[in-house]
């Protein structure tokens, strides 16, 4: 399998990859075409870019190729408190290097490949052609989604049966996803997080979900000094990331020889870029956008620079944008380049070493009999969230590519690695229960909410999935 593997004396990840080529290498890339890198979203893998890698407009024209961040997928990492968005970012640089990528586009989808992205354009400008930043979050995560999403991975990761698990994560889908969302994606989802983040992997969910929820916001200097051309693209119904953070954004982003584009999906929520009729908007968007760059090659060459200096003169960088002194670190080492403030490298040190604590009693469940279950239909009784009600998008399908449909067929097979533990010991009251600590999102007029089933609420616009295409005809690219 295409690994990259990043190792210093305090770090080590290996980094999955695939490519849009037959045997899924970088060596295969066509010289003549662009290369986009695809970042998936948060608590997904590369797995779930099948909308993407499975459009023939994307596939024939471009070289594709998609990682999978150190705590997801196939990826795989020493745990480690200090990882933020900046080491995402040092991870993508260091892969860049390795593998002799050309300078690319990059498609960001979703909160922590969003964050990645920009750290990225601003450390390592010259591999960076453009940014395609889908879904905008708050610079801080918000805190009523803080909580639920700080509570319901817990409630997941501590499940004692699959019927607590299932619960658990079907209420996080649902939370993230919306309400509405097609009960065969949130049963396909419960398969993947049974596979992927079961309590028995618990610290890879944990680690996923710190990074995502503690992040800190760029320096104004920081995204001054990002000049590539952006184009921003958001659903107009997201309540988890509103859309005033990526009109921010556009403004904020002061360097760009053209001001970043803003396109809104029309009653796109959050996960546009995984429902299909969104992520066909997303992509007829990104592929307008990149008609109107100037055409670029992939061909294959050493970097300029040893990665080692290379390294060191982000380390540079990221000490003047941020007014931190890391100079003196290991510049091979992408924890080095973590931001974290004291009381978050806290906050995630006390939270890896609760979600460690008796991981070898943990529950797996297992694949076979989830799918079982799964397919009773059974609905929880009761939502342990506020669910502010979030239209849906009649959807086009787009099909994915033989690759891709196994791929599919993998992702059920998938064999879950031993994992190492060394028990830790921390104070009964680390991890509050989740029903004690549930915290619902905004209220019209400032009234208090009760935790409530909600009735699913009808799309009374079925051309909502059209409107956007229509619009996107007399868009300003």
């Amino acid at each position: 399998m295409p690994f990259v593997d990043i190792h210093s004396a305090d770090d080590y990840a290996s980094i999955y990859y695939f490519t849009n080529t037959t045997y899924s290498n970088v060596g295969a890339f066509d010289p003549e075409k662009p290369t986009v890198v695809v970042l998936h979203p948060v608590f997904l893998d590369s797995t779930w870019l099948d909308t993407q890698l499975g459009d023939p407009r994307l596939h024939k024209n471009f070289n594709l190729i998609a990682f999978d961040m150190r705590s997801s997928g196939k990826s795989i990492c020493r745990p480690n408190p200090a990882h933020d968005s900046w080491v995402d970012a040092a991870d993508l640089a260091i892969c860049f290097q390795r593998l002799h990528l050309p300078p690319s586009h990059i498609l960001a989808l979703e909160g922590t490949s969003v964050c990645c992205a920009l750290r990225f354009a601003v450390l390592f400008p010259e591999l960076c052609l453009s940014l395609a930043l889908v879904n905008i979050p708050a610079p801080t995560e918000l805190k009523w989604v803080y909580n639920n999403i700080d509570h319901l991975v817990h409630a997941a990761s501590f499940a004692e049966d699959l019927e607590s698990f299932e619960h658990a994560a079907t209420e996080l889908i649902h939370f993230i996803f919306g309400q509405e969302t097609d009960p065969d994606l949130v049963e396909e989802l419960v398969q993947y997080w049974e596979i992927n983040y079961p309590p028995s992997r618990r610290l890879r969910a944990t680690e996923t979900a710190n990074v995502y929820i503690n992040r800190a916001p760029l320096s104004s200097d920081a995204l001054a000094s990002i000049t590539q051309p952006v184009v921003i693209i958001h659903g107009d119904k997201n309540e988890i990331c509103p859309v005033k953070y990526a009109e921010r954004l556009q403004k904020e982003l002061k360097g760009l020889e053209k001001q970043a584009v803003l396109y809104m999906v029309k009653g796109g929520s959050s996960m546009i870029s995984i429902i299909n009729g969104c992520a066909s908007i997303v992509n007829n968007v990104f592929l307008k956008f990149l008609d109107q760059l100037p055409p670029a090659r992939s061909d294959l060459e050493p970097p300029l620079m040893p990665v080692e200096d290379r390294m060191r003169a982000a380390l540079q960088t990221l000490s003047e944008v941020t007014g931190r002194d890391i100079t003196n670190l290991d510049p091979m080492s992408c924890i080095s380049f973590s931001c974290l403030s004291q009381e978050a490298l806290k906050i995630q040190t006390l939270a890896l070493k609760h979600y460690q604590e008796d991981l070898s009693e943990a529950f797996t469940p297992d694949p076979v009999e989830g799918r079982a279950l799964r397919s009773s239909g059974k609905e929880p009784d009761e939502w342990s969230y506020v669910e502010h009600g979030r239209s849906s998008i009649n959807s086009t399908v787009i099909q994915p590519s033989e690759r891709i449909k196994l791929q599919d067929l993998e992702r059920g097979q998938q064999q879950r690695p031993p994992v190492r533990v060394e028990t830790q010991h921390l104070p009964p009251d680390a991890a509050p229960l989740l029903k004690g600590f549930l915290v619902a999102g905004p209220v019209p007029n400032g009234s208090t909410t009760n935790l409530k089933k909600h009735k699913p609420r009808v799309n009374d616009n079925p051309q909502s999935a059209t409107v956007p295409l229509q619009r996107m005809l007399a868009s300003p690219f």
